[in-house]
């Protein structure tokens, strides 16, 4: 297959239909490394990984270091509070500095949007965005995307919801990009203050109330209120959200039977999912982890040791 070259991930945006099917593909290839009794292939020995991470992380970070790791890259990971930017050292100096040491790839998590497209235009290496601002976090999408073929055995068709703090979650607005360019029909579903404006230009259906946001839907995704990107209360109380908007057993009869439960983490227990559903049988949240090393190792090896990951449509 002929993909055009592409050095960065970006966004979901960019990629074509056929290639995140090639990266699913090669992610279902390297899930069975992770099972193995020594946990490594040499397929990127020699090659070397710099995680440079501006906000909290646990599940992306790490599992970008392990999917390095097991590939047989070098990987160094950094942080703000460690870095010189505390200095009072740039954005684009910082990455200057880290490119003269000659990464493969750079792994960013940047609060602020644009971060690494901004990076990726002053280094030689392969930007990996790993979550800027609210705009997008790719490899979370293609993780989830992973996640749902292989529970459900495809994407092409199915109804899936997604219900929260949608304005400000880059997961959301990445899921919803891949999603619908993998043919699945989108309903987003929170509080008023919590959707968009225009929304349903982005190609979804709106919805304020979660039962109804969960009915015929094959898969559910239930998001973390981002306290942290708001810049004023857009809600009375956590616990009238959790009333209102949490997702619990209650919510989830109005929901079919095999219909699935994905979180993108982490989880504020007892305000938008209940713990009754987090740790129930239709929860496939640690599956998303887990399935995330694989994914992001599948990443890794097309952007430094395969093909290149294709551009837009």
């Amino acid at each position: 297959m002929n993909f055009l070259s592409q050095k960065d991930l970006l966004g979901m945006g960019q990629l074509s239909r056929e290639t995140i099917n090639l990266i699913l593909d090669t992610a279902e290839s390297f899930k069975e490394v992770s099972s193995r009794d020594i946990k490594k292939v040499p397929t990127l020995r020699g090659k070397s990984v710099i995680n440079f991470f501006y906000e909290p992380s646990t599940r992306t970070r790490t599992s970008f270091e392990v999917a390095a790791k097991r590939l047989s890259a070098d990987t160094v990971s950094l942080s703000v509070s460690t870095s010189s930017m505390v200095k009072g050292e740039t954005l684009i100096d910082t990455a200057k500095n880290l490119q003269a040491m000659n990464p493969d790839i750079i792994v960013i998590r940047h609060s602020s949007t644009g971060a690494p497209h901004l990076i990726a235009r002053h280094v030689r290496a392969g930007i990996v965005n790993a979550g800027d601002g609210i705009n997008e976090h790719p490899s979370q999408a293609l993780l989830d995307l992973f996640t749902i073929r292989e529970k459900k055995g495809r994407i092409d068709g199915l109804k899936i919801a997604i219900i929260g703090d949608i304005s400000h979650s880059r997961v959301a607005r990445s899921d919803i990009i891949g999603f619908r360019k993998m043919g699945a029909e989108v309903t987003i579903s929170g509080p008023p203050t919590m959707i968009p404006s225009r929304a349903e230009t982005l190609g979804v259906t709106v919805t304020c109330d979660p039962r109804d946001a969960v009915r015929d839907k094959d898969v559910i995704i239930v998001l973390r209120i981002q306290l942290e990107r708001q810049g004023k209360s857009l809600f009375p109380s956590l616990r009238e959200y959790a009333s209102y908007f949490g997702i619990n057993n209650d919510v989830l009869a109005y929901a079919p039977k095999d219909a699935i439960i994905m979180h993108p983490g982490p989880i504020n227990r007892g305000v938008e999912l209940s713990s009754e559903v987090a740790d129930g049988p239709r929860s496939m949240i640690l599956d998303q982890v887990a399935n995330g090393v694989a994914v992001r190792m599948a990443i890794l090896y097309l952007l430094i040791g395969g093909l290149r990951v294709g551009n837009v449509d």
